[in-house]
């Protein structure tokens, strides 16, 4: 009995952790009551599945990219995030947000399910394109009665640790029926950005 649940990769509780942190809301674009900074700022990127979906995406093919691409990926995501935030802020126009964020699910959910390796700049633009309108969502959304700052790093963190568990997710490709179920679950993240894509979800 010991020996069986030592041979139980440490991602698979994280996963299950994961699921149970799940919001049952579909969308993380409206914001209502009077919120504040921090702790809005986190819960922001979580209560939306397609906000999840990519950012896990991000993640989940760094680790399946392996070396530098696993922490260089989940890098330049909110670092780009931030500029983009910053012109959400701003005011500052991007057309077709919503078409970008669901796009961004599916472009990296076929990324990983079709275990497509490119070069590690290539990967970084991809991502970093799809930052910028994940960002200029949470920032245009950004609450007047939040402290912008707070906001910014409670979203940032709260960002960070779905890409962890991503990597967490991503980190069983050592497996053969790992790597199965990685490409399994770019096809979901994929399908998901095409329910938002033709306003299924």
């Amino acid at each position: 009995m010991t020996t069986s649940l030592k041979r139980i990769p440490w991602q698979i509780p994280c996963l299950v952790l994961l699921v149970f942190l799940m919001p049952s809301t579909a969308s993380a674009h409206t914001e209502t009551g009077n919120v504040g900074g921090f702790l809005s700022g986190f819960k922001h990127p979580l209560t939306g599945l397609d906000h999840i979906v990519a950012m896990v995406a991000v993640g989940l093919w760094g680790a399946f990219l392996g070396g530098r691409a696993m922490w260089t990926l989940p890098v330049v995501f909110p670092v780009v995030m931030a500029f983009g935030g910053a012109a959400g802020v701003l005011g500052i126009p991007l057309p077709g947000v919503e078409t970008g964020i669901a796009l961004s699910g599916i472009i990296l959910g076929l990324m990983v399910a079709f275990a497509a390796r490119p070069p590690l700049w290539v990967a970084a633009v991809i991502v970093g394109f799809f930052a910028i309108f994940h960002g200029h969502a949470h920032g245009s959304e950004l609450p007047e009665a939040a402290n912008p700052l707070t906001y910014a790093v409670g979203f940032v963190i709260s960002t960070g640790l779905l890409h962890l568990s991503g990597i967490a997710f991503g980190l069983l490709v050592k497996w053969p029926w790992g790597r199965i179920a990685i490409r399994t679950g770019g096809v979901a993240i994929a399908a998901i950005g095409f329910g938002f894509l033709f306003k299924i979800i």
